[in-house]
């Protein structure tokens, strides 16, 4: 069944509680799959003409109204601090925002424990010195209809004064949807309450929608606080965005030195993702790879791990579990609801296959880390210092997430087993980031506020 036969199966408009016609709809409309698309990174020298470049911008974002629906193609468009500064937005308005997002990305370096080659002055130009102003990210479900959105994109920005573009990133992958290195992605998304959709089996129940929009009532029972004025905050969201090179060939090269056998290579792999390579949760399969049912979209997220208590099936240091703990026990309490994602990364450059070596990682294979929250700034920072870059909330002190780590030192991945557990050694960074910035994802209307310079009116 394809994404949209499953949705549509599970929308009912009855159920609708959310201003659809004011969310963007990249908030709540997935990639498609198979998927093409562009990301592009935009910087404002002169107010009048980047708010008119916004205001125009505003007429091809489609809304969430209709999002369960078949669209060829669709743009999202985000901005960073210092793009609103750069807009010319009120000074109250721009202090009403987050701290971490008012920041940027960069600065907080500390707090996300981006050290060694992750460092910001490592990063691409595009992601330095607060160049990046606006994001334009554009998903299509095939490279005709990503150029003729992208034609109307560029014919904007040909036709606006004081907006330079500083780069563009082309990415996509064929129908199996994986990653950069062999794996099914993003197949973990949480059901938006009011958004219409009943959970898939495995989802778990809907979480409040003001943890992902905001203005609505978070799983605390009250909205989050949100940027001033109200038209300017509503119905809008916090967007991450981080850019990774993916070492492939060196994470091949690590499977070779540890299995005797592929079979042995790709158990181990699954072993450090969570799943195997078709999206079979090990949960589910756990001594074998099966394609069906990782391509099941009733049965592939349809588990916890109440049941693996001491990690034998799915380790607790596994990507996967980390990021999503689901029903583990953990040593540093904290409540997971508030911190689930909507997920839209992308992956870009050659497709994964067995035989690459360290010696082909070139740098142009990768992934850009999207991801939607209410509460952005707060969960990716959290996820960098404990469950990505640390150990304690699984009692394994200092070891990282095996996929996503930033690993200064080589490192290890404890795999629990009878009577003793393996340790495995020589973890480096497999993902290293290029670039990043916190974004403000506005509404339908904020997007035509901000080009109409609406503070600015009597």
């Amino acid at each position: 069944m394809s994404f949209l036969s499953n949705l549509r199966k599970r929308f009912d408009s009855k159920r609708v509680t959310l201003q659809l016609d004011d969310i963007q709809g990249l908030i709540l409309r997935s990639r498609p799959e198979p998927y093409v698309g562009i990301h592009a990174m935009l910087h404002v020298d002169d107010a009048a003409g980047g708010r008119d470049l916004i205001g125009r911008l505003a007429g091809h974002v489609p809304s969430a109204e209709g999002w369960t629906e078949d669209m060829p193609a669709w743009m999202g468009v985000a901005l960073s601090h210092a793009g609103l500064k750069a807009l010319g937005l009120p000074d109250d308005s721009l202090k009403s925002f987050p701290l971490a997002f008012q920041q940027g990305m960069a600065a907080r370096a500390a707090q996300l424990r981006d050290e060694g080659e992750n460092e910001p002055e490592t990063w691409e130009e595009a992601y330095q010195n607060e160049s990046c102003h606006i994001a334009l990210s554009i998903f299509a479900q095939s490279d005709a209809e990503l150029q003729r959105v992208k034609a109307n994109a560029m014919a904007e920005l040909e036709q606006a004064t004081g907006v330079r573009l500083m780069g563009t990133h082309e990415f996509g992958a064929d129908k199996e949807a994986k990653n950069p290195f062999g794996y099914r992605d993003s197949i973990s998304q949480p059901t938006v309450a009011g958004a219409g959709v009943e959970p898939n089996p495995g989802d778990e129940r809907a979480i409040a929608a003001g943890e992902f929009i905001l203005g609505e009532d978070s799983e605390a029972g009250s909205p989050v606080a949100m940027p001033s004025p109200d038209v300017l905050g509503r119905n809008g969201s916090f967007v991450v965005l981080r850019k990774y090179e993916s070492r492939v060939g060196a994470f091949n090269d690590f499977l070779r030195e540890h299995g005797s056998d592929e079979e042995a290579q790709d158990r181990l792999g699954a072993k450090m993702f969570g799943r195997w390579r078709s999206g079979a949760p090990l949960n589910m399969s756990p001594d074998q790879d099966d394609e069906a049912l990782g391509a099941d979209r009733d049965k592939n997220n349809d588990f916890d791990y109440s049941d693996d208590a001491k990690g034998l099936i799915c380790p607790h240091s596994a990507h996967m579990r980390r990021m999503n703990p689901r029903g583990s026990k953990l040593t540093i309490l904290t409540d997971q609801n508030i911190h689930r994602i909507i997920r839209r990364s992308s992956t870009f450059g050659p497709k994964w296959s067995r035989d690459m070596t360290a010696g082909d990682d070139t740098g142009d294979r990768g992934l850009f880390f999207i991801f939607i929250s209410a509460r952005a700034f707060d969960t990716i920072e959290f996820l960098q210092q404990e469950w990505i870059n640390r150990g304690n909330f699984l009692d394994l002190g200092e070891e990282r997430d095996p996929i996503v780590g930033l690993h200064q030192e080589p490192g290890q991945f404890t795999i629990p087993d009878q009577p003793v557990r393996k340790r495995v050694d020589g973890v480096t960074t497999f993902n290293r980031l290029r670039g990043g910035e916190y974004m403000f994802m506005p509404s339908i209307s904020a997007l035509k506020w901000i080009g109409e310079g609406g503070w600015l009116r009597g």
